[in-house]
Order: C-alpha cells, then structure tokens, then sequence
C-alpha cells in the first residue's frame, strides 16, 4: 500500500452533528405528506445522496415523485438555516483535522450533501483554511455507496486513491471508501456501534477524538 498522505473525511454526522437536523427537516417536509420515519428507518437511509432519500421513500409509501426536485430544494434549504443557527461540530472533529494539518496531509470533505451544503459546513465550522477540495456526490453519476465521490476527491488532490485514509459514519460511506481502495476509519452512530457490518472497515472509533495519530502507520 502507497504512503498515505491524505485524508478524506465524510461530513454529516462525522464533522459535524447535522444528522438529527436533517431528520427534523425531512420529517417537516414529510409531514405535509403524512410519511412518518422512525429514527431506525431514517438510519437504514443514511448515506444517501438527497434526491435518492427522497426517491426511496416516497416508493416506499407509494407517493408520486413529479415534486421531487421541490422537495429536495425544500429539505435542503430548511438543513442549512438549521446548521446556521445550531449545527456543532462533532467530539473531537476540529482537533483532528488541526491535527492532520499539522502533519502535512492533504485534507478533502467528500459528502452525500450539495456542495452548497457542503461550503456552510465549512463556513459554520471556521476550517476553510484547512480543507484543500471539497467534493460532493450530489451531481455524480453515482453516490455512495460507489466511491466515485472518493475517486473525484483523490482526484482533486491529486493523490493516488490508496494514499488515502478515509473517515465516515455510515454503512454507505464505508462501502463506498473500500471500493476506493482507500483505508477506512468508521465511526457509527451509538446505536449502531456493535453491529457486525462494521467489520469491514480498517479501524472502528466511538468518536474521533478515539483516533491516535501517533500510532497510526496506515
């Protein structure tokens, strides 16, 4: 495996704590519908890119989908006033990519959000001088869990896609790094910290701030 020299971190619900905002907002937008997700239904979508969220669940209740672009606009728009007026940066996140800054690496987001999601996370955050390409899955042929926003991202940085460590919360983000070749750092929700489909990841976290670089070798 080549040196890894940069890290690719995912974004909601790994840097910052926007999964629970994104479920007030598609429950708010749901709720005109009369669509109800439980928290456990919310999970099993995590990961994916909006219009596929939105897509799979209005199937599933077997609602029309010509508004679905209304309704992807809607949602996202409701998120970003909510991480402007409330999103945290999750345990550990600032420190570490500090950190990775520190010892020279290049420093991607690569993220299921719109990239205009992407820039106030970033803005909320205070680490637009840290982060060297921001790229989103929103316009790809594919999202997660393919890797092609891994493989755009590596791109970007111009970097080899096996130079890179990837940090991610979701199943999705988990497949979609390994099929980058890429080595993969998970860090689940709680809830779903046990389950045995995390195995598949290089290392398993219960924050980032669980992280030790100093031992890290990748």
């Amino acid at each position: 495996m080549a040196q890894i020299t940069t890290v690719i971190f995912d974004m909601d619900g790994l840097l910052i704590d926007s999964e629970p905002l994104w479920k007030e907002a598609a429950d708010e937008v749901f709720d005109e519908l009369d669509i109800l997700l439980t928290k456990e239904q919310y999970l099993h979508t995590t990961g994916m890119r909006t219009y596929e969220f939105l897509e799979y669940w209005l199937r599933e209740h077997e609602q029309p989908l010509d508004d679905i672009g209304f309704l992807h606009n809607k949602i996202v728009e409701i998120v970003i006033a909510k991480i402007n007026q409330r999103g945290e940066p999750m345990k550990g996140a600032l420190a570490l990519i500090r950190s990775f800054k520190a010892a020279g690496f290049k420093i991607g987001i690569a993220s299921s959000s719109p990239i205009n999601m992407i820039e106030a996370v970033v803005q909320k955050m205070g680490i637009g001088d840290m982060v060297d390409v921001l790229s989103s899955a929103e316009d790809l042929d594919y999202g997660k869990p393919h890797p092609q926003v891994f493989m755009e991202c590596a791109k970007a940085l111009g970097v080899r896609a096996d130079s890179c460590i990837v940090f991610e919360d979701s199943f999705h983000g988990m497949i979609a790094a390994k099929a980058a070749r890429m080595y993969c750092v998970v860090v689940p929700a709680p809830e779903l910290f046990h389950e045995k489909r995390w195995f598949a990841a290089d290392q398993k976290l219960y924050s980032l701030e669980d992280f030790d670089m100093h031992s890290f070798n990748g």
